[in-house]
């Protein structure tokens, strides 16, 4: 071959590398962000259907892609929500309770007098084995809800400080920034299992992807613990702090909302690798995947995001 042919064929091969490289559709760039406008306070977030819950200042609402469904009055909505039997159940920082809200009519159905353990705002409402939980003492209780009656059926004993929770992989799991522990509870015999010690600040957690991940707000860290040992696995470092924000896990990625720096991180649950950084920073807010897409929040901004395909973003 001659060196004017072979460096033809060198030409023709690199544009059919470059062409196959380009078919295979991946986000080079930050992915496509829908912006719905939201007057408010829109904060915490939860899903249902194609549709998502926000908490806002003195209600609750119901948005969609097109727009605002439906709202629902409250004294003062706080904290992470949780859908579950036909219901969307939040906590009330004034009230100092849990309402259960119809998802048909939109209409309080139930308030259950729980009390809660951070009436500033930061705890969850979780759902499972077949119940509803939150925090509801800051002296280290978390009330386990009856959905058939409306009313606590069980106290759980925790650490003081306890405001975080997430189930998942048959256990309840509970956070207590002030004894910087990570407790496992036996939704069986409603007691603390297993404790594991966590790093400076720990905040917010999610139960998926095959562990227990929770923010370390101090360090600026995710930490990966087994959720059979209790033993921490793994910790990734995101930033210098993590003030704030939300985590959520699905589709094999772990999503972390974050304050400063970009609008939210992706993990990769088996190498811990950060795999994407994506938008702009937003201030503090919540996030919650679903298959279709994922929803970020950002109240300073009053603003709610739809971010499409998360399969393709921290590919």
């Amino acid at each position: 071959m001659t060196p004017r042919a072979a460096a033809r064929a060198a030409t023709i091969g690199l544009s059919a590398l470059l062409a196959g490289a380009m078919a295979t559709p991946v986000w080079s760039a930050t992915p496509r962000e829908q912006v719905i406008q939201v007057p408010g306070f829109a904060d915490f977030l939860a899903v249902d259907g194609d549709t998502v819950w926000a908490t806002n200042k003195g209600r609750v609402e119901r948005w969609s892609r097109r727009g605002k469904l439906a709202e629902v009055a409250m004294a003062r909505p706080c904290g992470a929500m949780t859908v579950a039997f036909g219901s969307l159940w939040v906590a009330d920082c004034t009230a100092l309770s849990v309402n259960r809200i119809d998802l048909r009519t939109a209409t309080i159905t139930a308030t259950i007098p729980t009390g809660v353990a951070n009436p500033k705002g930061e705890l969850n409402v979780v759902a499972g084995a077949g119940s509803i939980w939150v925090a509801s003492d800051v002296a280290g209780t978390v009330a386990r809800i009856d959905p058939a009656t409306a009313r606590v059926a069980a106290s759980v004993a925790v650490d003081p400080g306890t405001f975080y929770l997430s189930f998942g992989m048959g256990a309840l799991w509970a956070v207590s920034a002030a004894g910087q522990s990570l407790q496992k509870i036996d939704p069986v015999t409603n007691s603390v299992v297993h404790r594991t010690a966590l790093g400076r600040e720990p905040g917010f957690l999610v139960a998926g992807e095959g562990a227990v991940w929770v923010q370390e707000q101090g360090d600026g860290t995710v930490v990966r613990v087994d959720p059979v040992s209790g033993d921490v696995s793994g910790r990734v470092k995101v930033d210098a702090t993590l003030a704030y924000g939300d985590i959520d896990a699905g589709g094999g990625k772990v999503w972390l909302r974050t304050t400063a720096g970009q609008t939210f991180v992706v993990i990769d649950p088996a190498s811990l690798a950060i795999t994407a950084r994506v938008g702009q920073a937003a201030g503090s807010g919540a996030l919650r995947y679903t298959r279709a897409g994922l929803w970020t929040s950002a109240h300073d901004a009053h603003t709610l995001s739809w971010w499409k395909k998360p399969g393709r973003i921290g590919n």
